[in-house]
C-alpha cells in the first residue's frame, strides 16, 4: 500500500472514529438513523425487497378475460389463473400454510431470520421509507441536525416532501392490498368517482395508517414489541444454524488503528471499534456482543465491516455468516445430521404433495346427493318402489354449463325427473329433484347401493359422480 493510499484511508478511519460517538443502543428514546453502506449483503437485500412487487403488481395481471390472481370473498372463491378453489377446497389451504410455516422454521434453524432481514413486510417498508429520508435529508448527521434544526422554509419543504411520498406508498400499499379481493381496475375507477364501498375505504383507512406510523415511526420497535417472531427464534436456532457472526478469536483485543503503527507491529486485534457495524443496522444492535433478540440477520454489517477491512488491507469476514460450532473451532454438523431439519423438510414434502394432488385432482363438477328421509321410500300403484333425491350440482367454473343426470345400480331402474339436462351454473351450487323406482322384486335387501352421474354436453371430460342409497321395505 502506498503513502499516499496508507494517508486517504487513516482519513477515512478517522472519519468513522468521528461517527461513532453517535452509535448507541436503542430502546425507544430517539429514532435510529442507521448508516446506508453499499455491498454485497445491500444488494441481496434490495432482491428480497423486489419481490414485494409481486405485492403492487399481481392484482393487474389479466387472464382469460378477468383479474389473474383474485379472492373474492362475497361469492367465496379463489381464481388463481385458470384454477378455481371453492370453499370445499379449503383443505388445500391449510396445508400450503402449513408448508410456508415449516419452511420458515427450516430457514430459520439453517440460517438464522432471513425472512426477518430480507422478506418482512415490515423489515422492507422501513427500508424504503429511510431510503427516501435519506435521499431526502441526508447522512445520519445532516438528519440528526435537521432535527435539531429550527423550523424553516427549507426544512419544512423537506418534510413535508418525504411525508408526501411516505404517505403515497402507504396509500398504495392499502389499495395493493385491496385490489386482490375485487378487480383491480373497477377498483381504481370507485376510488376516482368516490363509489367504493365502505369497507373498501376502511381497508385502505387501515393498511394506510398501519403502514405510515410502522415503517415511518415505530421501525425498529415494530421488531423489538410487537414481533412475536422475535420471540420464538431463540429456540429455533441451534449451534448449527449460520448467523452473522462477529469473530472475536480474530477481533480481539480490539484497538483503533495508531498513525504510523505498521501491521507487524500491532498489538491488537482486527476490530478497530469504530462501531460502523453498529451504524448500519436497523435495529441499533451491536453484534460483537453476541446474538441479541434485536438482530434481524439482515447482513448489512457484513458490508460496514468488510468495508472498513478493505480500507485497512485486512482480510474480510471478521463478521460473517458462520454457527457457533465453527466460532469455537468445531467441526460443523453435517446436514444430514440434523434430524430436526429432515423432520421439517418431511412434513413440507406431505404438505406440498397434499397441495399438489389436490389440485392436480380437482374437478370442474362436484356433485352431492341427499335421500329424502320423510319419507323413506314410497310404493306406487303398480307395486314399484320410489326414493326420492335432492342432488346438488357446484360448478366450479365460471361459466353456465348444461349437464345430463343419470343413474346405475339396480335392474329396471326408472329414473324420473332428469328427461331434460340441468344448467348449473357457474360458480355456484344448482340443485335439482329426481326420483328413483324400482320394482320391488329386483330389490335384494331392504338398502341396495346406486350411483348418480353427472356429465356436460358438451365435453364430456366435465363429469362427476356420487354413491347413494335406495331403501325399500324390509324383507
Amino acid at each position: 500500500m502506498s503513502e499516499e493510499q496508507r494517508k486517504v484511508d487513516q482519513a477515512g478511519v478517522d472519519e468513522l472514529y468521528a461517527e461513532a460517538e453517535h452509535w448507541h443502543v436503542n430502546t425507544g428514546g430517539e429514532t435510529i438513523h442507521a448508516k446506508r453502506v453499499p455491498g454485497k449483503w445491500r444488494n441481496v437485500k434490495w432482491l428480497g425487497n423486489a419481490v414485494w412487487l409481486i405485492f403492487f403488481l399481481g392484482p393487474y395481471l389479466r387472464w382469460d378475460g378477468r383479474q389473474a390472481v383474485l379472492f373474492d370473498i362475497p361469492e367465496r372463491q379463489f381464481h388463481i389463473f385458470s384454477l378455481t378453489v371453492l370453499p370445499q377446497d379449503f383443505w388445500m389451504l391449510s396445508l400450503l400454510l402449513l408448508f410456508f410455516a415449516l419452511l420458515l422454521a427450516v430457514s430459520t434453524a439453517l440460517i438464522g431470520r432471513v425472512w426477518c432481514g430480507f422478506f418482512c413486510f415490515q423489515t422492507v417498508w422501513t427500508d424504503v421509507y429511510t431510503w427516501i429520508e435519506d435521499r431526502l435529508e441526508g447522512n445520519p448527521q445532516q438528519r440528526r441536525k435537521l432535527e435539531k434544526a429550527p423550523l424553516d422554509a427549507r426544512k419544512l419543504r423537506i418534510k413535508l416532501t418525504k411525508h408526501a411520498l411516505w404517505l403515497i406508498i402507504a396509500a398504495l400499499t392499502g389499495i395493493s392490498f385491496a385490489a386482490w379481493f375485487t378487480d383491480a381496475f373497477v377498483l381504481w375507477g370507485q376510488i376516482a368517482t368516490l363509489q367504493a364501498s365502505t369497507v373498501v375505504w376502511i381497508v385502505i383507512a387501515l393498511f394506510t395508517g398501519g403502514t405510515y406510523v410502522l415503517a415511518g415511526y415505530m421501525r425498529e420497535q415494530a421488531c423489538f414489541w410487537l414481533c412475536p417472531y422475535a420471540r420464538i427464534q431463540g429456540v429455533m436456532v441451534d449451534k448449527a444454524t449460520a448467523l452473522p457472526t462477529y469473530d472475536y478469536r480474530r477481533g480481539e483485543p480490539r484497538g483503533r488503528v495508531k498513525k504510523g503503527e505498521s501491521e507487524a507491529n500491532r498489538t491488537t486485534g482486527d476490530c478497530i471499534d469504530c462501531n460502523q457495524c453498529v451504524a448500519v443496522c436497523p435495529t441499533g444492535v451491536d453484534i460483537r456482543q453476541g446474538q441479541q433478540e434485536g438482530c434481524i440477520t439482515c447482513a448489512l454489517c457484513l458490508d460496514a465491516c468488510d468495508t472498513v477491512m478493505d480500507k485497512l488491507g485486512r482480510d474480510r469476514g471478521l463478521i460473517r455468516y458462520m454457527s457457533l460450532e465453527e466460532l469455537e473451532g468445531k467441526k460443523p454438523v453435517p446436514l444430514w445430521k440434523r434430524g430436526r431439519v429432515w423432520v421439517y423438510t418431511g412434513i413440507m414434502s406431505i404438505a406440498l404433495a397434499g397441495v399438489a394432488y389436490g389440485i392436480s385432482t380437482i374437478s370442474s363438477l362436484e356433485l352431492k346427493v341427499l335421500h329424502e328421509r320423510q319419507p323413506l321410500f314410497v310404493l306406487q300403484s303398480d307395486g314399484s318402489v320410489q326414493n326420492k333425491y335432492t342432488l346438488k350440482i357446484l360448478n366450479k367454473t365460471n361459466f353456465d354449463m348444461d349437464v345430463v343426470i343419470s343413474a346405475e345400480g339396480l335392474d329396471d331402474m326408472v329414473l324420473v325427473g332428469a328427461d331434460k339436462p340441468v344448467t348449473a351454473h357457474g360458480s355456484k351450487v344448482t340443485a335439482t329433484t329426481v326420483f328413483l323406482r324400482v320394482p320391488r322384486e329386483e330389490l335384494k335387501s331392504d338398502s341396495e347401493s346406486v350411483v348418480f352421474h353427472i356429465h356436460n354436453l358438451a365435453n364430456e371430460q366435465f363429469s362427476a359422480e356420487r354413491q347413494s342409497v335406495f331403501v325399500g321395505p324390509r324383507r
